[in-house]
């Protein structure tokens, strides 16, 4: 039956698209469709990253790294979609996920055991030139590095920083503002307010909901092409830009371990423990020329700075990942469309938690179409307090469409 439905779909699609005006620009720039009385627009892209990852560690006592491992991945594959419906001033977008890493973590009852397909889904209306509502599903205002699209990327991939205190993807209504403070310097705000679980959560809210708010000031205007939240510096500033940000988000009584992420904590009857969290990120992006710098702060706690959680019997059931971290990325991008790249990044999570992490990274890309066609590598230089040591080699291409 689920296969008529499908072959249904694509017939009503094929006699829709049949009586719109169909282009493809150029390379990178997705398939536009205009319907032919121009009640509504829409540009389909399709991209996919492939990834070599070579690993290697060091044991403590040994002066070499050892115990190789080699890995060979479609790291992602996506659909995306975006455009408008009757008026420009109401526009959506949403993006699938078709890797069974980009896939992974929806095999439990919160997720009714389905996939994580559905990355982002979201419709949002602009009311005026700087202010818009949009509801969904969509990336929350959180760390600069996250939202920054994993296609747009500095480097393979982004850093322990966003791994371990990010707010990630959730469900709600974003308020976003706009204007300007006099001459060239800009404000950009935005206020979220989120079921709290996480994206594609669909068994009901488990905790409280979670409150976010980012503002963003631009003393020297903005950038070219939106390129405060493009990785490296593939367009050029003729002149300094900077875009400072800072983010605050509570997300009350999570029962997840990193709040929009990780396992959910729950005791053996199946009672969820909640406790609330909040998350400070601080970050800067700046860019002249052919030079790119973009630095990071961020600060995790939870309710009473007590991350541990105990149920009803006083047996430890979950650990939320607080603490601290530093990201630091500078690159500088090249006449030939190359750049290189360096990028440090700390870890500070509190004690018991997890250990102290640092890692050092060196990267070159090589763009033939900015981020749209490019490979890039990296060595990646880890080392964990109390731990082994381990270097990372990776390769990537990336293809936009």
């Amino acid at each position: 039956m689920s296969r008529i439905y499908l072959i249904l779909a694509m017939i009503a699609s094929y006699v829709a698209v049949c009586e719109a005006q169909i282009t493809a620009p150029k390379f990178g720039d997705g398939i536009r469709i205009n319907a032919a009385d121009s009640s509504f627009y829409m540009k389909a892209g399709f991209r996919f990253q492939t990834l070599y990852v070579g690993e290697w560690r060091k044991n403590d006592g040994e002066s070499s790294f050892q115990d190789a491992k080699h890995s060979f991945l479609l790291r992602r594959s996506r659909l995306k979609f975006d455009g408008w419906v009757l008026s420009p001033r109401v526009a959506f977008k949403a993006e699938l996920a078709l890797t069974n890493r980009d896939q992974s973590g929806g095999n439990t009852t919160e997720f009714r055991n389905a996939p994580n397909t559905v990355l982002d889904a979201s419709i949002e209306y602009k009311f005026t030139k700087g202010f818009s509502v949009q509801f969904g599903q969509r990336k929350l205002p959180g760390n600069r590095e996250r939202v920054i699209s994993s296609g747009d990327l500095q480097l393979v991939d982004r850093s322990l920083l966003n791994s371990r205190y990010t707010i990630d993807r959730d469900v709600g209504l974003q308020f976003k503002t706009n204007h300007r403070l006099g001459g060239q310097f800009y404000m950009k705000e935005v206020f979220a307010i989120s079921q709290g679980e996480g994206r594609n959560v669909t068994a009901g809210n488990f905790g409280g909901l979670s409150y976010a708010a980012r503002a963003e000031l631009f003393p020297f205007g903005y950038f070219a092409k939106k390129g405060d939240y493009v990785g490296g510096a593939t367009v050029q500033e003729e002149t300094p830009k900077l875009s400072i940000g800072a983010t605050y988000e509570l997300n009350k009584n999570a029962v997840r371990e990193r709040g929009q992420l990780g396992s959910f904590i729950q005791s053996e009857d199946g009672t969820y423990f909640g406790r609330d969290i909040k998350t400070f990120f601080i970050d800067a992006m700046f860019k002249y020329q052919g030079f790119s710098f973009m630095a990071e702060y961020a600060n995790k706690n939870a309710s009473g700075d007590d991350p541990f959680v105990y149920d009803n019997e006083n047996t430890l059931i979950g650990t939320f990942f607080t603490g601290t971290g530093v990201n630091l990325v500078a690159g500088h991008h090249f006449d030939k469309n190359y750049e290189l790249t360096v990028r440090y990044t700390s870890i500070s999570p509190m004690e018991g938690v997890a250990r102290d992490e640092e890692e050092y990274t060196f990267g070159f890309s090589k763009y033939f179409v900015k981020h749209k066609l490019k490979i890039q590598t990296d060595m990646v230089f880890r080392n964990t307090v109390g731990s082994n040591n381990k270097v990372l080699w990776r390769f990537q291409t990336d293809v936009h469409f």
